[in-house]
């Protein structure tokens, strides 16, 4: 192995690692975000019914009136909203304080931890053998006598 097939080795090995690790750091995020989103739903606790607008991939779409008659449509979408389809009504818990932080009732950070866990699972599942298989090669090479030329 010549010294640059060393060095795409360890630039692998690297690389490897940190796209494990950043994805680790991101689902561990995330899962933190929503437990803080419910800690504040749950400090001041608002409930009402709403109408599904739209569904799309990245979010939901909701609207719903709160008891002093404002109507509310969340930009970001409701929270946790597995298995909704537009024209449904659906209950809703909300942050009284930020009416904008709106999730399905019922529903909670829990629905966050088998996509995440899978998600970080999976990476690993990947990555592992990968660093393995590379530093593997590389302490094979340095354990190889040198051929020298003649």
């Amino acid at each position: 192995m010549t010294a640059k097939a060393e060095r795409v080795r360890r630039i692998g090995w690297f690389a490897a690692l940190v796209v494990a690790s950043l994805v680790t750091v991101l689902g561990v995020s995330l899962l933190f975000a929503a437990l803080r989103n419910d800690s504040s739903i749950e400090a001041e606790l608002g409930q009402a019914t709403a109408q599904v607008e739209s569904v799309t991939f990245d979010r939901t779409i909701i609207n719903y009136a709160t008891p002093d008659g404002i109507v509310h449509s969340p930009a970001n979408g409701v929270l946790y909203p597995a298995g909704l389809a537009a024209g449904q009504l659906v209950n809703i818990e909300y942050d009284v304080g930020d009416p904008e932080l709106a999730r399905v009732a019922g529903r909670s950070a829990a629905n966050t931890l088998l996509p995440l866990g899978s998600m970080i699972f999976f990476t690993w599942l990947v990555a592992g053998p990968l660093l393995w298989w590379i530093r593997r090669q590389r302490l094979a090479y340095r354990r190889s006598p040198a051929v020298s030329s003649v």
